[in-house]
């Protein structure tokens, strides 16, 4: 994996003043800077994390176009929203699994903002069918997902799934008294690490990522087994 350091200081400057400045003419002013501080950086990271995941999550891609691909877009969508600040003031990217445009699936993901970094993985708020067919391998492989849990590189790297909101009761038609019935209440199954802006920019940063997402490997290849879409 490569060693340059890919995301530079200012892409945590650039987006603290567009939280103060969150409109278009000053974006416009400083579109030039988005793309060599921010755009164009995180093109070099997503590329950066290819060879990682083709040898640890080979269905997971890489996809470094600068529109469709993993870096998410900066613009929000306010059609259905009060707030109507045209632009996010965080940058993401995710990686997605090859039949995600298909089918519901879990996938990797980076959120980079100041004072708010995670990156990690797995599945937010599937429609009920899809994370039913997660919750019947729990009931059918209850050691194989608390064996999950108890992965120590699991629990040391990521500290465990993320809190999550989770039904009050067992899911209609799933055992009460079932030894993993408080993830079966789980409406999203993920969990992620964090770390500082100073590690962010620091040539390992990659191999953070990667450590984080070989840590959730167990659970990530858990939910892609529950969904049959394929690992390799």
């Amino acid at each position: 994996m490569t060693q340059k350091s890919v995301l530079p200081k200012d892409l945590f400057v650039f987006l603290r003043e567009l939280t103060l400045n969150n409109n278009k003419a000053w974006f416009n002013e400083n579109k030039q800077r988005f793309r060599e501080s921010v755009q164009l950086p995180m093109i070099d990271f997503i590329e950066a994390m290819e060879p990682s995941l083709a040898f640890h999550a080979p269905a997971f891609v890489a996809d470094t176009r600068l529109n469709g691909g993993s870096l998410f877009r900066l613009y929000r969508d306010t059609r259905f929203s009060a707030d109507k600040t045209p632009y996010k003031t965080n940058v993401g990217c995710h990686f997605r699994h090859r039949a995600g445009k298909d089918a519901h699936a879990p996938g990797f993901y980076v959120h980079i903002a100041p004072g708010e970094i995670f990156f990690g993985g797995g599945i937010w708020s599937p429609p009920t069918p899809v994370l039913n067919k997660i919750r019947d391998r729990i009931i059918e492989h209850p050691d194989e997902w608390q064996a999950i849990h108890a992965d120590r590189s699991f629990k040391k790297v990521v500290g465990g799934l993320g809190s999550s909101q989770s039904l009050k009761n067992a899911p209609r038609g799933y055992p009460v008294d079932h030894p993993c019935v408080e993830d079966l209440k789980r409406k999203s199954l993920f969990a992620f690490s964090s770390c500082t802006e100073k590690q962010v920019c620091a040539k390992d940063f990659p191999e953070r990522v990667s450590k984080s997402f070989e840590a959730i490997t167990p659970l990530m290849q858990f939910m892609v087994k529950a969904l049959d879409v394929g690992w390799d």
